[in-house]
């Protein structure tokens, strides 16, 4: 795997794990309730989104 595709993998992973650390112990109503909390895990999923993205385009173009 390239280092620009581990760079990529790495970001992701640590966005997921990041995500799944700030829901620990929190319920639905905690998400709808806590405006900060929700914009982190949206954050968070938007940066896995993009790297997974950006590793389904690099992959598709390599010969």
């Amino acid at each position: 795997m390239p280092k620009s595709d581990a760079v990529r993998v790495r970001h992701m992973l640590d966005a997921a794990h990041e995500a799944v650390e700030l829901v620990k112990g929190k319920s639905q109503r905690d998400l709808e309730r806590e405006r900060l909390l929700h914009l982190s895990i949206v954050r968070l999923l938007e940066v896995v989104g993009e790297a997974a993205r950006w590793e389904a385009i690099l992959s598709s173009e390599e010969p």
